[in-house]
């Protein structure tokens, strides 16, 4: 039985505890773009992908996930132990030595959930590709996802991916973009801008769909249900997810300064403070 609303909400409030905790106990780590994809993991993990227990490499009678921007590995990991692919403890070893959870998800320590290495901007929407047209070689009905950062779309990359997709109909992808307008350096328009990311997705001939309220659970199952229905038509499916970096923390919001910069001590109180939760069940 998928979790209602409440529950969703309930845990997307733990899951920026866990993120926040993480980076500070290390004094790394990226927590603006995982704040602002909070309740997109919440959502695809909890309610939108057909899942099957446990976890297999190759993916095969399920929906798979692909996570391009990889620095945003504090959310997919909390999102993934949340989800029963970890133990939830696990999280305390984040960016440690030797620890599966590395700063960027890799495959060689073979942590459960994790199929590619990322954080190598620009080409997880190639492997999602791959993965896509795999499926369909395989007679497996399933879709892939995929999260891509917009200023990852500055990757030369990305845009032989897209031209491919739609030349190939490899209908059976839902690309998402974190559209939050901030890059480590600035805004994504003082670094470089991309003019009407929709614009071009359409001139790929993709078919895209925005959900303005990035942040707001409800919004982004109703959007992405209304993508995973305009699958099968000849045409990959783009998501537009418009997001506030930082979200729930009122001190990172509206800035890039927090992409990538942990917490001191005060902060992180101040931080859990804004998010306190009656049934906190902190790792």
């Amino acid at each position: 039985m998928k979790p209602n609303t409440q529950q969703l909400k309930d845990l997307t409030i733990q899951v920026r505890r866990d993120i926040l905790r993480m980076v500070h106990a290390v004094n790394s780590g990226h927590p603006g773009g995982s704040l602002g994809c909070t309740e997109f993991f919440v959502a695809l993990y909890q309610n939108l992908m057909d899942r099957k227990p446990g976890f297999d490499m190759d993916g095969i009678g399920e929906d798979i996930f692909f996570l391009s921007n990889g620095h945003i590995s504090p959310v997919f990991y909390s999102v993934l132990a949340r989800s029963g692919y970890f133990p939830v403890k696990e999280l305390a070893t984040f960016r440690k030595l030797d620890s599966r959870l590395q700063g960027h998800p890799t495959t060689h320590e073979g942590l459960p959930g994790v199929r590619i290495a990322s954080g190598s901007l620009g080409q997880g929407l190639s492997v999602s590709i791959g993965a896509a047209q795999a499926k369909k070689l395989n007679n497996c009905n399933h879709l892939v996802y995929t999260l891509m950062g917009d200023g990852e779309l500055q990757e030369g990359q990305n845009w032989e991916a897209i031209m491919y997709a739609s030349a190939k109909k490899v209908d059976n992808l839902i690309a998402t973009i974190d559209l939050n307008g901030k890059q480590i350096d600035g805004t994504t328009d003082e670094v470089l801008a991309m003019g009407s990311v929709r614009a071009k997705f359409e001139a790929f001939d993709w078919d895209v769909i925005d959900i303005k309220e990035g942040n707001d659970i409800e919004a982004i199952i109703a959007g992405m249900t209304e993508a995973k229905s305009r699958t099968g038509k000849g045409k990959p499916v783009c998501v537009l997810l418009h997001t506030e970096m930082g979200n729930g923390v009122d001190y990172m919001m509206y800035s890039h300064a927090w992409h990538g910069k942990a917490p001191n001590d005060d902060q992180l109180a101040a931080a859990l403070s804004q998010n306190y939760s009656p049934d906190e069940q902190d790792y």
